[in-house]
C-alpha cells in the first residue's frame, strides 16, 4: 500500500485531470452539468436535476470515493497501470465519471 504523502500526491493529480476533463466536455458538449472544486472534492451539479456526483479522496484507505447515481464506487490505486481503478469493472476514473455522466444525462 502506499503511503498517505504519496497517496495525496497522485489523488490530487488524477482529481486536477479529471477537472480539466469535465471542463473542456462541458464547453465542448455545451453540457448540462458544472463541475466545481469545493474543500478537495469535486462536484458535478446538474441543470435539470437536484443530484449531483461527488468524487473525493479518502486516504485512510488510499481510495478516490465517487458517490454518484445512488451508487457509491471506491477506486484503489493500481501501481502496474499508473491511474485510480475501480476494481469490479477495470474501469479508469477518466472513463468511469464519463460513463456515469452520460448515464445521468440520458435519464
Amino acid at each position: 500500500m502506499i503511503d498517505e504523502i504519496e497517496f495525496r500526491r497522485l489523488a490530487e493529480s488524477a482529481l486536477k485531470s479529471l477537472m480539466e476533463h469535465l471542463i473542456v466536455r462541458e464547453a465542448e458538449e455545451d453540457s448540462r452539468f458544472e463541475v466545481e472544486e469545493q474543500g478537495g472534492a469535486l462536484h458535478t451539479l446538474f441543470e435539470d436535476s437536484p443530484d449531483k456526483f461527488v468524487i473525493s479522496p479518502n486516504a485512510a484507505v488510499r481510495q478516490i470515493w465517487i458517490a454518484a447515481r445512488l451508487t457509491s464506487f471506491k477506486l484503489d490505486w493500481i501501481a502496474e497501470v499508473n491511474a485510480f481503478v475501480l476494481p469490479k469493472t477495470g474501469e479508469h476514473l477518466i472513463p468511469l465519471i464519463d460513463r456515469l455522466l452520460q448515464e445521468q444525462l440520458a435519464a
